[in-house]
Order: structure tokens, then C-alpha cells, then sequence
């Protein structure tokens, strides 16, 4: 990517602030409407150009068709809050990266999620520490998971029981109540089982 004109840059630099915000990448008519330009025909120039500088990605046959190139990061990504519905390693839930290396776990970690709240505090994994985790759609009963049901995510110990469709998440805090999980009824997912924890530092 090299010699931007200053209005390339500037429209770059709206798609990726536009996208740090939302989690998508603008349409036509709100780039032209940011920058001024009488009709989306113009901006869809402007993003031609970027994108035979590879600066950007067209996707035909979609208003918000524009990607950003995947940037390579050293070591683990820190996973903060997880938007609703969104997959877990989705751009906009990573918060930071970690230069620990993936295979210091066993098995090899995959991210590292920062924990919210203090339900699983008995076993040490407090409020704003790192879990680091091994992502995976299968756990064993008494596994530590990142799960998600329906919409949400959450860190808790995994417990089967004898009936198939019906599952438990226990938590580690005598505060907390068990979640009861009927697969019938509720969409789940297992999104990786912890592997570690890292504290950080006050």
C-alpha cells in the first residue's frame, strides 16, 4: 500500500474508524455523505483506486462490500467484550494481542478471553484476568468452557448429565446459581475449554 492521495488516506482512515465502531465497514452513500461527495458514484471511485493500491478488498454485490487486508499479529489475541452474535474472534472483540506464544499452553491456547465478573473466583479465575483458551466445539463434564448460548457468552465448568438434551453450566462462586441449558429449546455452542490463566498486573 503506498502513495495515497490525501483524500484516499482520509477515506481510509473513515472505513476503519467506521468499522472500529460499528463492526462493519461503511455503504457508498455514507462515505459519500462524510466526505462531501454529491453521489455515491464518487466515492465508489475513490474505493476502486484504494483498491488497486491494495489498500483495500471489493466484495461484489454488497453494499457494505469493502474489506480491510488481514493484518498479521505476533502471539495471541485478547478477546474483550464479545458482541451479540458475533463470532469470537470477530475483528471488533479483539481488544489487543498477547506476544506469550500459543503453544506455552497444552494443548495450544487460541486466544486469550479477558474474564468478566467474579462467578468463577473459587477456582482463581478472577475479574479482569486472561483465560487463556483452546478453541474447540467438544468438552468433557468437569471441562472449564467458554460457551455461548443463544446470544451470550460465558466462562463457567461444563456438566452433563444423564439426559442427552439437558446440560448444566455450574459456576465457581456459591453467589452464582447454575445455568440450565436445554438444547431443545436454546442455541449452544462450546467456544473453546480453558487451557490457563494470566494475571496482569494492577
Amino acid at each position: 500500500m503506498i502513495n495515497l492521495t490525501p483524500r484516499q488516506a482520509e477515506i481510509l482512515a473513515y472505513i476503519k474508524d467506521y468499522q472500529q465502531e460499528t463492526g462493519f465497514p461503511p455503504t457508498r452513500s455514507e462515505i459519500a455523505k462524510k466526505m462531501g461527495f454529491k453521489s455515491p458514484n464518487a466515492a465508489e471511485e475513490h474505493l476502486r483506486a484504494l483498491e488497486k493500491k491494495q489498500a483495500i478488498q471489493m466484495i461484489p454485490g454488497t453494499s457494505r462490500g469493502i474489506r480491510l487486508p488481514a493484518v498479521e499479529h505476533a502471539g495471541l489475541p485478547i478477546i474483550g467484550q464479545v458482541a451479540a452474535g458475533s463470532p469470537i474472534l470477530a475483528i471488533e472483540s479483539i481488544d489487543d494481542y498477547c506476544d506469550i506464544p500459543a503453544d506455552f499452553f497444552r494443548p495450544r491456547a487460541d486466544f486469550l478471553l479477558t474474564v468478566k465478573g467474579n462467578s468463577m473466583i473459587k477456582i482463581g479465575i478472577n475479574d479482569g484476568d486472561l483465560l487463556a483458551v483452546h478453541k474447540t466445539t467438544d468438552a468433557d463434564s468437569g471441562d472449564i468452557v467458554v460457551a455461548r448460548i443463544d446470544e451470550d457468552v460465558t466462562v463457567k465448568r461444563l456438566l452433563k448429565g444423564r439426559n442427552k438434551f439437558k446440560l448444566q453450566l455450574i459456576a465457581e462462586n456459591d453467589d452464582f446459581a447454575p445455568i440450565e441449558v436445554d438444547l431443545r429449546y436454546q442455541q449452544f455452542t462450546i467456544e473453546g475449554i480453558s487451557v490457563g490463566i494470566i494475571r496482569r498486573g494492577l
